[in-house]
């Protein structure tokens, strides 16, 4: 069945990025010219997706502004006849159905899907988690959704990591099923690397079947006291219902500041008018930096 709705959780305070996000959410920090947000979201588009649900909290309403029509702003765009920024605006508008719902308390990542129930309804749905950008001439979900209609199963991210950095992630126990992909056997949520069960991390891209929302309903507290949805997807795997596919391309994660100045580096260089000089720039300052 071919998925068309997203969920992005986007409840979170942002801490690591005060105090900018005091004023503006961290899925609005922009990354060269455009927010955060609109990179996951340009993902989704490009991989069939026509419906996002934002689950979002007090505070964050400017994230559905962004895609909303500006009527006044078009206009004026329109008046003062800058025709290249009026049709991104247009574009950005109009690039896809936004809907959102609120998560009233901090949860935890299995709570704020769980609030997108009732908008998701019965059918196969993707989350993506906005502080994790991938870049691939395949995109991302699109990857993973092709696994999860081959295999009916849901379908998690995977990429392999240092053994030192296996406490930074949910790791999977599972047995490679060719071309990358995986069968998941469970999933353990930051294990020490003498306790890891491989180092393939799960990343924030996730094909679901609906029947995570039973298993997240059922679900005590985890880790910090939240709803944890790695601990739902164990529950999938361990009834042989949870596959797994590496990313083929690049991730940047952008939740902290030293990724997110990857990020912004790698974006910038990609852009037709500002890479050159900008790798000029970059050349410049790692020559200066080798002189002293």
């Amino acid at each position: 069945m071919k998925v068309t709705k997203a969920v992005i959780p986007a409840a979170g305070v942002g801490t690591r990025f005060l105090p900018a996000t005091k004023a503006v959410p961290k899925e609005l920090i922009p990354l060269v010219d455009r927010p955060l947000i609109h990179e996951v979201v340009t993902e989704a588009v490009r991989s069939g997706i026509n419906k996002l649900i934002l689950v979002t909290a007090a505070g964050k309403s400017s994230i559905e502004d962004y895609f909303d029509i500006n009527t006044g702003l078009e206009r004026f765009l329109e008046e003062k006849g800058k025709k290249e920024i009026l049709d991104e605006v247009r574009r950005i508008s109009r690039m896809v159905e936004v809907l959102s719902v609120r998560q009233k308390e901090p949860r935890g990542l299995g709570h704020a899907v769980l609030c997108a129930r009732d908008l998701v309804g019965d059918q196969p749905f993707a989350v993506i988690l906005p502080d994790e950008l991938m870049d691939s001439d395949v995109p991302c979900l699109r990857q993973l959704a092709d696994l999860s209609s081959k295999t009916g199963m849901s379908v998690v991210g995977l990429k392999e990591v240092p053994e030192s950095e296996t406490r930074k992630y949910g790791i999977i126990d599972g047995e490679p099923t060719g071309g990358g992909s995986f069968m998941v056997r469970g999933v353990v949520e930051k294990p020490e690397p003498d306790r890891s069960p491989s180092r393939m991390a799960v990343i924030g891209r996730y094909i679901l079947d609906p029947e995570i929302f039973e298993v997240l309903e059922s679900l005590k507290p985890g880790a910090g006291g939240e709803i944890q949805l790695a601990d739902a997807l164990d529950h999938l795997a361990q009834r042989g219902k949870l596959a797994g596919q590496v990313f083929q391309g690049v991730r940047h994660d952008a939740g902290d500041k030293l990724g997110f100045l990857m990020a912004t580096v790698h974006y910038a260089l990609k852009d037709e008018r500002l890479g050159p000089p900008f790798l000029k720039f970059l050349q410049e300052r790692v020559g200066e930096s080798g002189e002293k």
